[in-house]
């Protein structure tokens, strides 16, 4: 993240001559002043912090009287505080986007140069910030999440070349429709030329028409050839269309195969915290959608148009052959039409973006509405989720009639342009018939090698609408393949049997480097320990989990399983050794079998049989009108929850994990149903490490160790009894959680007599 920038020629002078001698550390800029927007400055040297505007310096801080900096946002801004002296002194504003994560980092810059200036120590060199940047620097706008790709800046080029490395393997069968074209090409031109034959030498020979015709007669023999020519011409050329066809058929099948798979497989490649950001719908959209429109263009419209630019130029030649000067009439409108497409372009390229963006929000929305759809038919919200669709869709809808009657209002008259030189052409081609200058075969020849120039001309003005949408769409899926993964192996990824022993060395991570949510986690687990982590919401606990199953890379310090850096352990030997069971089940559409036997595909139904039994879930599955062939619907709402959870434990117990992490496992379920999966749950910790984070407390008395966090810092560990004892932290939420439960008891005790006495 770039936090040195430099300094227009008139701030730097007052820079200059105000900072004499020190040493510039930062520097970041602020765009909002008195309510106005600007383009200032904030300069932090290794002594002061200047705030420059215009060449003037608006204000100056001494370092070595701030305490505490922080930023805060406004409403429509942001603000960068300094505690100068005890009181809190705003040093300048700025709209958030780029600058808020800038001025975050440069917070911890400042306090630390502060502290150093305090100390009286050498203020060292400025601290560095390795996350990539957000904003393309030539326009501001946000870049392709987890990319540096700004699609309002890519290069056309670079594209068509990632397109074209894309195709390896393909090449061949993808462009073999082209050379077929090559050769319907040819035959555009044999045919005028025949006809030309046919007409001067026969349909305006008066002198045949007066000796008469025999079968005999050398001219009608010559006559039917060229028929028959003309016809064979014909058959062979619509034969070959058909082999053109069907090739782009399978072409485009198998390109399509392809892509999809391509962009499936990064998917799968991609770190949680890439997913996250996208959502369901967006994604099935680019696979599906985006890729058709590409493979249209690959195996439909590139070919017609690299045989109408050959067409193009061949006919060109022709008629400046047969004609120079009545050829000329046929360029006459191309000037007009390449300057009003090129100025069409821009808005075409924006529209199309505006569409596409309109369209994904609708599946967006869908795709939201669908997932929760007891949530609506549960508060009755059905009509205004109808009237929200409604909007959505004639939000999208008016977008794509605006660009169909622009384009249909445009095109036709360009068209006309185009055409406009066959009206000179007409006319003159006359005016030298009626001259007797020129042939009607010759002028035949000549409006065919005309026509074929017009073919193209006139598909030029349509091209633009076909490339914007096909670019637009090859965008959306190159911004996935392009996408780095924020967790990934190294060269030589290392495959081990893990045992259990955990070490946590000095960890700090934030989902943002410059904002921690854990900071200098230390922890050593033996195998087979149980760990329960506790705290309050928001604290890290699920943080810590994610990162002990690398599904995001620590900032700081390391995590190490049977002492090797789990950075260093393929993904895949990973995390086929640890189970997971969350409070939100997910179960695939299919038979329970197939839901427990997941995670291991291979596993008889014997084995499935006995993690049922271990997970408490034998006895409801064979009392289901199926038994294990009942199908769980969609996300297994078939089930009830506590259901879905024990089908989830036999899941994580015929992996038969050697680290086992359970988040929330038995929060929101009845207290029977919760010590079936409790008992359950101990069962699967048996000679396993296990991390349990839960809410009520009273599930965890049995860990080994229980760590406490808060706000991101591990401010306990001990045993249950031990951290009771201390009576710091665990006491206070565990006598919260007591009284919380007594306050409960005592009000069904209230409202029993009361519900007697109606």
């Amino acid at each position: 993240m770039k936090l040195m920038y430099d300094l227009p020629q008139a701030d730097k002078a007052a820079y200059d001559a105000a900072a004499a001698g020190e040493k510039m550390m930062y520097c970041v800029p602020f765009n909002m002043y008195e309510d106005r927007f600007v383009a200032g400055w904030t300069v932090v040297t290794d002594q002061h912090i200047y705030c420059i505007l215009d060449g003037k310096i608006l204000a100056v801080t001494d370092l070595s009287r701030c305490t505490v900096f922080s930023t805060e946002v406004l409403y429509g801004n942001c603000a960068f505080y300094a505690c100068i002296d005890g009181i809190t002194t705003l040093i300048c504003r700025f709209l958030s986007g780029r600058n808020l994560s800038r001025y975050s980092v440069l917070v911890n810059a400042c306090e630390a140069l502060a502290e150093k200036l305090r100390n009286k120590e050498d203020p060292g060199e400025p601290v560095t910030n390795d996350e990539r940047e957000r904003f393309c620097p030539k326009c501001g706008r946000p870049f392709v999440a987890g990319t540096t790709v700004c699609p309002f800046c890519r290069d056309t080029k670079e594209v068509y070349k990632k397109l074209w490395g894309l195709t390896k393997g393909l090449r061949l069968m993808l462009f073999f429709p082209l050379f077929v074209s090559f050769i319907t090409l040819a035959i555009q031109f044999i045919l005028p030329a025949i006809q030309k034959v046919a007409v001067n030498d026969y349909l305006t020979n008066k002198s045949i028409y007066r000796e008469g015709i025999s079968l005999s007669d050398p001219n009608l023999r010559a006559f039917l050839l060229i028929f028959l020519a003309i016809v064979s011409i014909d058959l062979f050329q619509r034969a070959i269309g058909v082999i053109q066809s069907r090739l782009s058929a399978i072409s485009g099948n198998k390109f399509t195969m392809m892509m999809r798979t391509l962009l499936y497989e990064k998917i799968q490649m991609l770190s949680i915290a890439s997913i996250s950001k996208k959502s369901t719908g967006d994604l099935m959209g680019r696979i599906t959608g985006d890729v058709g429109v590409v493979q249209g263009f690959m195996t439909g419209q590139l070919p017609s148009l690299f045989s109408m630019g050959a067409s193009f130029v061949l006919a060109l030649v022709f008629l400046l052959m047969l004609d120079p000067i009545m050829s000329m009439f046929v360029f006459i409108p191309i000037p007009f039409v390449v300057y009003l497409v090129s100025r069409f372009w821009s808005t075409m390229q924006s529209r199309n973006r505006k569409g596409w963006v309109l369209g994904y929000h609708v599946n967006l929305f869908l795709q939201d509405i669908l997932n929760g759809i007891r949530v609506v038919k549960t508060f009755g919200n059905e009509d205004r989720e109808i009237d929200k669709f409604v909007t959505r869709t004639e939000r999208a809808a008016r977008q794509n009639e605006s660009n169909a009657k622009l384009y249909d209002t445009i095109f036709p008259l360009l068209s006309f342009v185009v055409r406009f030189g066959s009206y000179l052409i007409l006319f003159y081609g006359n005016y030298k018939l009626f001259t007797g200058t020129m042939n009607y075969g010759d002028l035949h020849q000549f409006n065919s090698y005309a026509n074929i120039i017009y073919g193209p001309l006139i598909t030029i003005t349509f091209i633009p609408r076909q490339v914007s949408a096909f670019l637009t769409s090859l965008g959306k899926v190159l911004e996935i393949l392009e996408e780095e993964p924020e967790v990934s192996d190294i060269g030589l990824p290392i495959d081990i049997a893990i045992e259990g022993d955990v070490s946590i060395k000095n960890v700090t991570f934030g989902y943002d480097s410059y904002n921690p949510v854990l900071q200098n986690i230390n922890l050593e687990v033996q195998k087979g320990e149980m760990i329960g982590i506790v705290g309050h919401s928001g604290c890290g606990k699920t943080t810590l989990i994610n990162l002990l199953m690398r599904l995001y890379d620590v900032n700081e310090g390391e995590i190490c399983i049977d002492d090797v850096n789990i950075k260093d352990i393929s993904q895949n030997a990973l995390r086929s050794q640890i189970g997971v069971v969350l409070q939100e089940t997910h179960l695939f559409s299919g038979s329970i079998r197939d839901n427990i036997k997941y995670a291991k595909p291979l596993a008889s139904d014997d084995e499935v049989v006995a993690a049922a039994k271990m997970a408490n879930a034998h006895d409801f599955i064979v009392n289901l009108p199926e038994g294990y062939n009942t199908m769980v619907g969609e996300k297994g709402y078939s089930l009830s929850g506590g259901e879905r959870q024990r089908v989830a434990i036999a899941r994580a117990l015929i992996h038969n994990p050697r680290i086992l992490i359970l988040d929330e496992a038995t929060a929101a379920l009845d207290t029977e149903t919760e010590k079936l999966i409790q008992d359950a749950l101990n069962k699967l910790s048996q000679n396993r490490t296990t991390f349990a984070i839960a809410h009520r407390l009273s599930t965890l008395r049995n860990a080994d160790r229980l760590i406490v966090l808060d706000k991101g810092h591990m401010v306990e560990c001990g045993t249950h009894q031990e951290l009771l004892d201390l009576k710091g932290f665990y006491w206070k939420l565990v006598m919260a959680q007591r009284q919380g439960s007594g306050f409960e008891k005592k009000k069904k005790k209230e409202a029993a007599p009361a519900a007697a006495a109606k």
